[in-house]
């Protein structure tokens, strides 16, 4: 919490987040979900377009991830739930009302642990996880003559599949709201139901954020923060809105319940409108559409084709022998994680030290690709046993650590075989042979000033002419095998 009000008042936090899932077809029709790029109302039926006498159909898949999003967020799946009509007037909603879910969700309850650092780990409620459709999209202009202001209407959206996750008011610092959402879109990447993106809109988050005198039992009065589109937007907004609550308060103030936006380009929430209720919505069944039986048989299915889960695959790392730091990041993303597990097990050898070659890799030249090409993991030409085989190249001696990350570039852009590329190239090691020792010699009577420095007791110059002998060699020569010949050379003359 800010300063400016740690002392007086404790923050309350609650999140709402929609998620966009990755199904092929909208939630109510068969319209196509991959309209990115797409131009505007292209992607659009009666059903999506809200048109008189159109029936809903609800998208079987949608219901699939929802119940997997539910299993991984340790929530109960209900057998009985069904879908109600949320009623408000705006020009992105076609119909007049949003299909959404009400009283009975198809997932109650459920946690999050987070991890903020120097603090305990903490579990952060799960209220209710719903399924709903998303809203058509409203494009803001200006007219250029009479500078007055007008709205476009992109329909290519509405009905898009979209779960709401709603939180616990669990949290009490924009640090745990930050890494509650992390670890949230983590667990969504990893089962494979939303690409959860921020930046592009899949992933959207609303602040509820309060403060209380310290101690107190009831809640302050809560503000929704909207238009945040980055978690660092999250985190400033929750900051932002610690101090003017509690500069609000410390006035005698009143706290009014509202919604208020995010402007990221001032660091300020600004008021928008007030608060609606519940009621307000006026909701009542979606009578267009049949409730929704989950068979216990079902859901255990489901339950049975989730991927091991970001926490459980960090343990595991761990108990390999790596280091926090090296499992949380290579936990991070599934396609990494799996992408180790397949390189570690093609290495021959002891299993830890399979495992740390593997981390090191990994973690080393295959992301320093990915964040050079800006590409996914599944685009790299490396695959698992191509790089085992070159792991296996350098730990035998056979090449240079220096070699080997050469010779993993022309692998990325060419597919071949790391043996191959060494064997053409002419890349493999040298070490004491008399190849190796001529042209240690041609070193020592180039560069008489470090020789100068090394016999008058400057030992460091040895490695300055280490240096000059792999730059010779591209990098075969073995450096302890250079340093033992120049040592030697140097002591003979």
């Amino acid at each position: 919490m800010s300063t400016a009000a740690a002392t007086e008042f404790e923050t309350v936090i609650g999140l709402e987040v929609h998620c966009q899932l990755i199904t092929k077809s909208k939630m109510f029709c068969s319209c196509s979900t991959d309209y990115s790029g797409a131009a505007p109302n292209t992607h659009v039926c009666p059903v999506c377009l809200g048109m008189p006498g159109t029936l809903p159909v609800i998208n079987e898949r949608a219901i699939e991830f929802i119940t997997m999003t539910g299993l991984a967020l340790n929530s109960e799946i209900a057998s009985f739930a069904k879908f109600d009509r949320k009623n408000y007037p705006y020009p992105d909603l076609m119909k007049g009302y949003q299909i959404s879910q009400f009283d009975l969700p198809v997932c109650v309850g459920g946690w999050i642990e987070v991890h903020v650092e120097g603090e305990p780990a903490r579990r952060i409620g799960i209220t209710r996880v719903h399924m709903e459709e998303d809203t058509a999209r409203l494009l803001h202009r200006t007219d250029a003559v009479t500078g007055e202001g007008y709205s476009l209407v992109d329909v290519n959206r509405s009905g898009t599949p979209l779960m709401e996750i709603v939180s616990e008011p669990d949290m009490r610092t924009a640090a745990e709201a930050r890494d509650y959402l992390v670890r949230l879109r983590q667990i969504l990447r990893y089962i494979g139901v939303s690409d959860a993106n921020m930046e592009e809109g899949n992933f959207r988050c609303d602040a509820n954020v309060s403060l209380r005198a310290w101690g107190a039992p009831e809640f302050g009065t809560k503000v929704e923060v909207k238009n945040m589109n980055s978690f660092r937007a999250v985190h400033d907004a929750i900051l932002y809105e610690e101090v003017r609550q509690a500069e609000v308060l410390r006035a005698g103030g009143r706290i009014p319940q509202e919604t208020r936006g995010w402007v990221d380009e001032r660091n300020v929430t600004v008021s928008q409108r007030s608060k609606e209720e519940a009621n307000d919505y006026r909701y009542f069944p979606e009578p267009d559409l049949p409730p929704l039986r989950l068979s216990r048989e079902w859901v255990a299915q489901v339950r049975l084709s989730l991927p091991t889960l970001p926490d459980v695959r960090r343990r595991q790392l761990v108990e390999l022998g790596l280091s926090d730091y090296e499992a949380a990041s290579l936990a991070e993303d599934a396609l990494r994680a799996s992408y180790f597990d397949a390189t570690r097990e093609a290495l021959q050898g002891e299993p830890a030290r399979a495992a740390k070659l593997a981390a090191n890799w990994v973690l080393g030249e295959v992301l320093r690709w990915q964040n050079t090409t800006g590409r996914p993991l599944d685009a790299l030409l490396v695959r698992p046993i191509a790089l085992a085989g070159l792991i296996t190249l350098a730990e035998n001696g056979t090449i240079t650590g220096q070699v080997a990350k050469e010779v993993f570039e022309t692998m990325t852009t060419t597919g071949r075989a790391a043996l191959d590329i060494v064997s053409e190239g002419g890349l493999a090691q040298m070490s004491g042979d008399a190849e190796l020792r001529e042209i240690v010699r041609r070193i020592v009577a180039a560069n008489a000033k470090a020789v100068e420095d090394y016999r008058a007791g400057k030992e460091a110059s040895i490695k300055f002419l280490v240096g000059q002998v792999m730059r010779e060699t591209r990098g075969r020569a073995n450096p302890q095998a250079a340093q033992a010949l120049l040592a030697s050379e140097l002591g003979n003359d």
